[in-house]
């Protein structure tokens, strides 16, 4: 689904590349947990995936299609949750009516279900609503998309305790049966219960990519060696 080829990459003017020859694939029907300390490359991962940024050298190819094109063929199948953002000021109705053609599998109950999740009410204003507020709303946009592919740049940050746990079912509850989730983030206990597969970058390099259960045989059966 996602192929990364020797990828090289830098920001302009700076001297140091973030990735340099990487590869790494990425399979279907997945939520990927991509964890590292700050400034090891995981939300510039994300960004390369979506094509919002281009690679020195190499290429990501998602379904087929080189990211950095940014084919409209593949950005209906894909949406980012940035870290960072904002949203303008207009009602949530507004702006769904303005962005749902733009993703055929939109999907107006599973977005109502998903704020109903974290329990919000779907008759909201942007203006009127706190950042933490605002980060349910756009997650729970991305997953009423039903887009294939999401990704989202730590999800948790700026979210209370209680609205982490909501965050957990929201996603279990709400993803499309055919979606892979990527996450990036630094707070794994946030996110644990829901991965399938775990990436570590460190040094902007794999020191780790495996699946939870080849994670939890490896080190269950290292703990009853030892004995």
């Amino acid at each position: 689904m996602i192929q990364v080829n020797e990828l090289t990459f830098s920001y302009p003017k700076s001297k140091h590349n973030v990735f340099e020859g990487l590869n790494l694939q990425l399979n279907e029907n997945r939520i990927y947990g991509l964890l590292g300390k700050n400034g090891t490359g995981k939300s510039t991962l994300l960004y390369l995936i979506a094509g919002l940024l281009k690679p020195k050298k190499g290429s990501v190819i998602v379904d087929g299609y080189t990211a950095s094109c940014r084919y409209p063929e593949m950005l209906e199948e894909l949406y980012i949750v940035p870290e960072e953002y904002d949203l303008p000021n207009m009602s949530l109705s507004k702006y769904a009516k303005i962005h749902e053609d733009f993703y055929p599998r939109f999907s107006e109950e599973v977005l109502e279900k998903c704020l109903s999740d974290f329990e919000m009410s779907s008759d909201l204003d942007f203006k009127q609503l706190s950042m933490g507020q605002k980060k349910k709303v756009y997650m729970s946009f991305a997953l009423a998309t039903g887009c294939r592919i999401l990704l989202m740049d730590e999800p948790t940050n700026g979210l209370d305790i209680p609205s982490k746990a909501l965050f957990r079912k929201v996603v279990a509850g709400n993803m499309s049966e055919d979606a892979s989730l990527f996450i990036s983030t630094h707070q794994v206990h946030d996110v644990e219960q829901l991965l399938d597969h775990i990436i570590i970058l460190d040094n902007s390099q794999i020191l780790m990519n495996a699946s939870t259960e080849e994670i939890t045989a490896k080190y269950t059966f290292g703990i009853r060696q030892t004995n």
